[in-house]
């Protein structure tokens, strides 16, 4: 009874409940929040990735980035290891041309998974007693100021590292031991075509829609993303006179191009930045695309749950949150051309 006589004459004392707009901090609040959050986005994504001057990302150089003569015992069953990662799309070419070309019987392929409170990839089980990828970088003589980046290939015969760079690495693929049935990903006679494209999509659009997502200013931004659509719409018109890229059969242009292509919708666009126009809108870009993924060993490789897991969970200078949103399935993407008719015309 006390208790409640004194609340009584306590309530109506109680001031009102503020609006809420006079809870809104004030302007200089505001400024000073968004300066210092910008600071230290800057240092952030210093750590993610280096700029030049005027705010242009700059892919750092990889280790093991020499080609090498194709081995003695490339053709011996388990002297070679394939180590890739399901998200990385420089992984993802290696993975494909060592599937095109059917390597399974003499090059093992290992899997890493992100560890992203360590920031590396790491081994499970251990892989040659080391637990994750940097500690067999460090035992194989790289340097520390070397990144640990898949892919790489691996001889078990002389505990070492062949090739850790992309590029470099599915031209040795392409040259491996191989059945007699087995694709050759750089035709003699589509060669001059298929070095073009390969230097053109590395930097416009391979390199690009990270130049993108990890650009510091305006301007960069605006150069990268100009430079990507250019490429593709340069593409676009390639690809409707031809089935692939450099010519009648599939190259190593078109397997660089694929491993950004297929990730467009479901992580670059939204996460980079990349979205001014949908694939829809390229419709022989868009076929092209489906006929690359329904080609022998293509959809094996493709792991779009953790493509976005480790895109949006782990690059938290540009989604701090960590959720992962929801996007399209895959096979949306790989399926007729929306606006289409299943004979390829305009509806």
């Amino acid at each position: 009874m006390r208790q409640s006589w004194i609340f009584n004459r306590i309530w109506p004392r109680l001031p009102l409940p503020l609006p809420v707009c006079a809870l809104a901090p004030p302007p200089w609040l505001v400024r000073g929040v968004r300066q210092g959050w910008h600071w230290q986005w800057l240092r952030l994504m210093g750590g993610l990735g280096p700029a030049d001057a005027e705010g242009h990302y700059r892919r750092p150089e990889s280790g093991f980035t020499s080609l090498p003569p194709l081995p003695d015992d490339a053709a011996s069953p388990g002297a070679h290891v394939l180590i890739v990662g399901r998200s990385c799309p420089w992984a993802h070419r290696a993975w494909l041309v060592w599937s095109l070309r059917e390597l399974g019987a003499t090059i093992e392929l290992v899997v890493v998974e992100p560890d992203p409170h360590a920031g590396r990839w790491r081994f499970a089980p251990p892989f040659e007693g080391c637990t994750s990828l940097l500690e067999l970088y460090r035992r194989c003589g790289a340097g520390l100021q070397v990144r640990a980046t898949v892919p790489l290939l691996y001889s078990r015969s002389r505990s070492q590292v062949l090739v850790g760079e992309s590029a470099r690495l599915i031209e040795l693929l392409n040259h491996w031991p191989a059945p007699a049935a087995a694709p050759d990903l750089d035709p003699p006679e589509q060669r001059q075509s298929t070095v073009a494209w390969r230097q053109r999509l590395q930097h416009s659009v391979n390199d690009g829609v990270y130049r993108c997502g990890f650009a510091r200013t305006q301007a960069a931004y605006d150069h990268a993303e100009a430079e990507l659509f250019a490429t593709l719409e340069e593409a676009e018109q390639s690809l409707a006179s031809s089935p692939w890229l450099s010519g009648a059969q599939p190259s190593l242009a078109d397997v660089q191009l694929f491993t950004t292509l297929i990730r467009l919708e479901l992580v670059y666009a939204p996460l980079f930045g990349v979205s001014r126009r949908p694939l829809w809108q390229l419709p022989a870009l868009w076929r092209w695309r489906s006929r690359f993924h329904a080609l022998p060993g293509v959809a094996a490789s493709c792991w779009p749950q953790a493509w976005r897991r480790d895109y949006f969970g782990a690059l938290f200078p540009l989604h701090p949150s960590g959720i992962v949103p929801a996007g399209p399935e895959l096979a949306t993407l790989v399926g007729a051309c929306p606006g289409e008719t299943s004979h390829g015309s305009a509806l």
